[in-house]
């Protein structure tokens, strides 16, 4: 069959007329009800702190109430799977680590959900990179030092829980540097804070969001950053990667993600509510002051941004052997 010019020009009409109504439909949703954003953690860690920074500024972005729910669980996972099997119609959020996130599959022997399959990103919120942190009795003073102790002395490491992203970013680390140290897992961070704070454990590896203030308060030693720069916010610390360790780098990534099947509209339009709430100068401000840089993606970005952290991970993993039922 030959297309006509007037065959053409309708089919281009057609084509523009639902692409415009597609833009149209973004632009025209606006949340009916009360929205949740789902942490997965317990209260008082970073993605919480980042939640609960911007749930406010996000219900003014949208026109509609916005609770934060934690959900604490088998490191992020109970949580997770909450969002996943949730209804896709955007009422349900899940603000998490997308690297711990993108560790699970690989971890877990019998995940009752599939991270790739069952959530889709909405945008990344911050970056916060990990502190070494030392309990201030450890006769350690730069990463070097923290390594020879370690040969000659009995160290725990605390951890946020088996399989984490503290716990890999530490494994990596005693890979890479030769350091030996005894992990200790915690249903959260803030307890491995609180631990290694009385001196229960010796060495932590955590988002500078939530450990920074017991550095700067004196209760915890840092002995280096996983940025690839140094951090003025806590001096003249040196990176890991300038003390031995080239290229070493890690941290907490805190982004949404929603269950699959969400509507690319509601998908669009939370995206730009997001962006504007963890955009806001106040928030920007406070949470540069607090350690953690505002960085934000588009939906696809963020989905390859997640694979990308599975596959990262998933060597490091397999190398350590590390396998949860």
């Amino acid at each position: 069959m030959t297309l006509t010019r007037r065959d053409a020009i309708l089919a281009c009409t057609a084509a523009l007329a639902a692409t415009t109504a597609t833009a149209q439909t973004a632009a025209e949703w606006q949340p009916t009800k009360t929205l949740k954003l789902i942490v997965p953690y317990p209260p008082g860690g970073s993605s919480d702190i980042i939640a609960r920074s911007i749930s406010q500024p996000l219900s003014e972005a949208l026109k509609q109430t916005v609770i934060v729910e934690n959900k604490p669980g088998a490191n992020g996972n109970l949580g997770a799977d909450f969002v996943a099997k949730a209804d896709p119609d955007g009422y349900t959020m899940l603000l998490c680590d997308v690297g711990a996130l993108a560790i699970s599959p690989s971890v877990y022997t019998k995940l009752s959900f599939d991270p790739s399959k069952d959530l889709r990103g909405v945008t990344m919120l911050a970056y916060s990179p990990h502190l070494l942190v030392v309990h201030p009795s450890v006769k350690a003073n730069n990463l070097k030092e923290l390594i020879a102790l370690s040969k000659t002395a009995d160290l725990n490491f605390a951890v946020t829980a088996t399989g984490s992203a503290p716990h890999l970013a530490g494994v990596a680390l005693e890979r890479a540097s030769g350091a030996r140290w005894q992990y200790i897992p915690y249903k959260g961070g803030v307890t491995a804070i609180q631990d290694t704070v009385a001196g229960q454990t010796q060495v932590l590896m955590n988002g500078m969001l939530a450990t920074l203030p017991q550095v700067q308060n004196g209760k915890l030693k840092v002995l280096g950053v996983s940025k690839s720069t140094r951090m003025p916010l806590i001096g003249d610390v040196p990176t890991i990667a300038e003390q031995g360790v080239p290229g070493y780098e890690s941290g907490t990534w805190q982004g949404i993600l929603l269950p699959r099947g969400t509507p690319e509209a509601v998908v669009q339009r939370l995206n730009k509510a997001l962006i504007t709430a963890i955009r806001s100068p106040d928030i920007r401000s406070r949470l540069a002051g607090q350690g953690a840089e505002v960085v934000t993606m588009t939906p696809t970005e963020q989905d390859q941004f997640f694979a990308k952290e599975r596959a990262r991970w998933a060597s490091v993993v397999k190398a350590a052997n590390i396998k949860l039922d």
